[in-house]
Parts: structure tokens; C-alpha cells; sequence
């Protein structure tokens, strides 16, 4: 059988948790190291609804990306939304295993994945970990054939999970792009590194007003904001496969989550006057 310790050494391979930023908490959660799995849950977010649908199906571990209990905490009772959680996933026996920003730096991680959906080549770090060049967040990478600005955003729009906030964009649509650079989740931290790589474009989540105006003004590279569940939500299949592969011969079920757990339920476009 397989067990939780052996999926969590097999993640510490693929995510070294070295990676992980110093405020981040990745790795076991919770759930005894030596039960048997027969099924994994992946999922972005370790909300009530995720919840529903891993015991519904009967997983003995989730995946997840963003850590349920980030900061420290003195209780979980059941009276806190994330208690209830973590009581919920103990009393079914389920285990919960996170990584986040260790798969954000990882190669492959998941920019990589992000990278995909575009069909983006040649990819590179946006911003490389320092004495290991292969590790980083973001990925730059070309394009196929290079599109028009407008086009871009379209193709990213189809290619990208559906969210009701779509993707916005920034700069002129007949602008051409050939390089574009990525990263999933709340990426305007990264903005200075996409205007230094030079690229063309720059798709990420979560772009605050000031640093996007700002970039804008400076003649930064285009820039694409999709939902940050959006960006991140194709590393599932990504560790999925890759957690089947370091397994075999040995096998364990798996099941993708594609519950839209991003916040932004609804969102409206005013109608605009014909005359």
C-alpha cells in the first residue's frame, strides 16, 4: 500500500521545501504519516465546498496549494470556519498535505503549468533563487507566433479556468508580443522583473491599481490580470501526473478538483449607451 509518509517524501522530491518562502507553511498538516491512501484529492483552496467534494468522494489525502493554517494559531475549534475544517478532515481519518510556495519555485511548479495553457517555449525564471538558476518564480517564455496584444488576452481568456472576472488588460491591442512572462497568483511583486526581462506582456493575478498604473506609465510590458484561483488551478493536474508517475507500479486514484473556489462569485459589465 501507499502511504501518507511515502506521498509526502514524493512531493518533498518534486517541491523541495527549501523553496518555500520563510513565511510559508508547507508540508503534512495533518493525518498519521503511516496511513494506507487509496485516493488524493488536489485542490487550490481548502474551503468548506473542496472539503465536501474530497470526503463526498471518499479521499484519504488532499493536496491542496494554499496553506489552510498560514499564521500561527493558539486553538481550531469548531467555531472558527478553518477549525471546522481541520476537524472535519481528522474525523473522516483524511489527511491534508500543502505546497505552496515551494511549488511556486519549483521546476517544474506551477508557472510551469500556467506556461502551458499559452504554449509558451523556451522557459527561463522570472526571478531565479539565487545560487540555483533552475528553481524560481515565474517563467518567462515565446510564443509560438507572436499575436497581437488583443489576441493574447483572448487566447488566455479560453485557455485559462473561468472565473467571472475573466482577464483584464493593460496597453495597446495591436501591440505585438512575442515574449511573455507568467507567474501564478498575486504577481505584482514581479512587475520590475518582467520590465527588466524585457518582455513583451506579463500574465499574473491579483495587480493592485497603483503598482499596475505605475508600470503602465513607465511603458512596462502589456499586462494580463486573471483570477488568482485561475492561475494556479492547472498545478493539479500537473502534480497529479506527476505524483501517479514517481508512484508506479504502485497506484492511487486521483481527483482534480475544478470547484471555482476563487472569491469573486459575480461580476457585472454595465451596459454601454448605442447612441
Amino acid at each position: 500500500m501507499v502511504t501518507i509518509a511515502r506521498i509526502a517524501k514524493v512531493f518533498d522530491e518534486l517541491y523541495p521545501p527549501h523553496l518555500a518562502e520563510s513565511w510559508d507553511a508547507v508540508g503534512l498538516v495533518c493525518g498519521d504519516p503511516s496511513t494506507d491512501v487509496r485516493k488524493v484529492y488536489f485542490c487550490v483552496d481548502v474551503v468548506a465546498d473542496t472539503v465536501d467534494e474530497a470526503l463526498t468522494w471518499g479521499a484519504d489525502l488532499v493536496v491542496a496549494h494554499h496553506p489552510l493554517l498560514l499564521r500561527g494559531v493558539t486553538a481550531i475549534p469548531t467555531t472558527t470556519p478553518k477549525g471546522r475544517t481541520l476537524h472535519r478532515l481528522i474525523r473522516a481519518g483524511a489527511g491534508l498535505f500543502v505546497a505552496h510556495t515551494n511549488a511556486d519555485s519549483a521546476s517544474p511548479g506551477v508557472s510551469d503549468a500556467l506556461a502551458a495553457r499559452l504554449d509558451l517555449r523556451d522557459l527561463r525564471p522570472l526571478r531565479p533563487v539565487p545560487k540555483q538558476p533552475i528553481y524560481g518564480i515565474g517563467r518567462i517564455g515565446t510564443l509560438p507566433t507572436p499575436l497581437r496584444l488583443a489576441r493574447l488576452a483572448e487566447l488566455a481568456a479560453a485557455a485559462l479556468p473561468a472565473t467571472p472576472g475573466g482577464i483584464r488588460y493593460t496597453g495597446d491591442p495591436d501591440r505585438l508580443v512575442r515574449t511573455v512572462a507568467v507567474s501564478g497568483g498575486a504577481g505584482d511583486s514581479y512587475l520590475g522583473d518582467a520590465t527588466q526581462a524585457g518582455v513583451d506582456a506579463f500574465l499574473t493575478a491579483d495587480l493592485r491599481h497603483h503598482p499596475a498604473s505605475e508600470h503602465s506609465e513607465a511603458g512596462g510590458p502589456a499586462l494580463l490580470d486573471a483570477a488568482h484561483w485561475a492561475t494556479e488551478q492547472p498545478w493539479l493536474e500537473q502534480a497529479a501526473a506527476a505524483l501517479t508517475e514517481r508512484l508506479a507500479p504502485a497506484t492511487v486514484e486521483v481527483l482534480v478538483s475544478d470547484l471555482v473556489t476563487d472569491p469573486w462569485t459575480r461580476a457585472v459589465v454595465p451596459a454601454r449607451s448605442s447612441s
